[in-house]
């Protein structure tokens, strides 16, 4: 009976294994449209001035920003109502606002995108605004879409008595489908009997893997690596057969090489990020904290009645300079990432701490990665 158990749990552990490892090769296999982009298919940023107006008097202060009245009087100027440019307006359910988008590529007359509403004043919140009808300008000027409908901000605030509590930012909102494009941008889908695939990080080894299956799949001498980038494919002249062409490339599993192994620093926030192809050789480490306490305290000295002499303040600083024990401490090399994980979590040190271990480790060669600092 044992020997029949143990063969069973023989067999699943097996099957278990061989799954683990199908699974782990499909993983890692990436398909193209994935990787890279075809050229001159691409985003054209969109960018406009309006108003928003329905606010709960978290508005601008017109008096500390002037663009957001003569706007208004603009506006109404065009809407048949003419103020005096000499008067005051004191509006506070008006906050002017720049409106940015995305234009997608193949964009049509008519099409909905979403615009993304953000307060250029200083108004307290958008919440419950609508943005009036705004053009959105491209790049040459030019007017590619008309923005207008109701704020969705994703935060709220209260105020009463000189107290106030925000959750979230409240100057900045989207609408959902709020831009109608007027304008298309053509894109072409190549140049002449070619389109070229353009990767999204140069890699010259992922490069060929890509051009090896496109011919694999497609047929012998389709594809043609021009650098550590760009792929250049034969393709169909007729327009609806390019296009099946595309879809059926954009499809194709390729496995690409292992990337470069890196850590992000970013200092400012403590943030240390390392992908998974980092490692660690054997090395000792010792790190102590530093501070430095420096306590100022201000002391009157004053003569006596028959001195003749004045009352003057002094200040006394009393300087502290303390030195944590940081004792040497040996770091196992480490071939993945979780030994890294392990190796550096040893070492118990907190975030800012850990940005100068780093970069000594990198500095003695113990850092097998790109240490880049944003």
């Amino acid at each position: 009976m044992k020997s029949r158990v143990g063969q069973l749990l023989g067999k699943a552990m097996l099957l278990m294994c061989v799954a683990l490892s199908f699974f782990s090769g499909t993983v890692q296999a990436e398909r193209i449209k994935d990787l890279a982009s075809v050229q001159g298919v691409r985003n054209n940023q969109l960018v406009g001035y309006g108003l928003v107006v329905g606010l709960d008097g978290t508005g601008d202060q017109t008096t500390q920003t002037p663009f957001t009245t003569q706007s208004i009087i603009n506006m109404l100027a065009q809407l048949g109502t003419t103020l005096p440019t000499t008067q005051s307006l004191q509006l506070k359910n008006v906050a002017a606002v720049m409106v940015t988008a995305n234009l997608p590529p193949f964009a049509r007359i008519g099409q909905q995108i979403d615009v993304t509403v953000s307060s250029m004043g200083n108004a307290k919140s958008l919440r419950g605004g609508t943005l009036v009808m705004t053009p959105l300008k491209g790049a040459d000027g030019q007017v590619y879409g008309q923005a207008q409908g109701n704020l969705m901000v994703g935060g709220a605030g209260a105020a009463a008595g000189g107290s106030r509590a925000v959750v979230n930012h409240l100057l900045a909102g989207r609408i959902v489908g709020g831009a109608t494009v007027e304008r298309e941008v053509p894109t072409m889908l190549g140049e002449g009997g070619y389109i070229h695939y353009e990767l999204i990080n140069t890699d010259f080894g992922t490069v060929q893997r890509m051009v090896d299956v496109i011919n694999r799949e497609i047929g012998p001498g389709m594809a043609q690596a021009l650098d550590g980038r760009v792929i250049r494919v034969l393709a169909p002249e007729d327009p609806s057969a390019r296009v099946a062409f595309l879809g059926r490339i954009e499809n194709l599993d390729v496995k690409p090489m292992k990337m470069m192994a890196k850590v992000i620093v970013n200092p400012r926030t403590g943030s240390v990020v390392m992908n998974q192809t980092v490692t660690l050789e054997a090395c000792a480490v010792a790190h102590g904290s530093l501070s430095v306490v420096v306590n100022s305290e201000q002391q009157v000295s004053q003569p006596n009645a028959l001195a003749g002499g004045q009352t003057v303040t002094t200040t006394q600083s009393d300087i502290e300079i303390k030195q944590g024990s940081g004792s040497l401490m040996a770091v196992k090399a480490g071939a993945n990432l979780s030994d890294v994980v392990k190796a550096i979590n040893a070492l118990g040190a907190n975030p800012q701490d850990l940005l100068s271990i780093l970069q000594a480790m990198k500095a003695a060669g113990a850092l097998r990665a790109d240490l880049e600092i944003i």
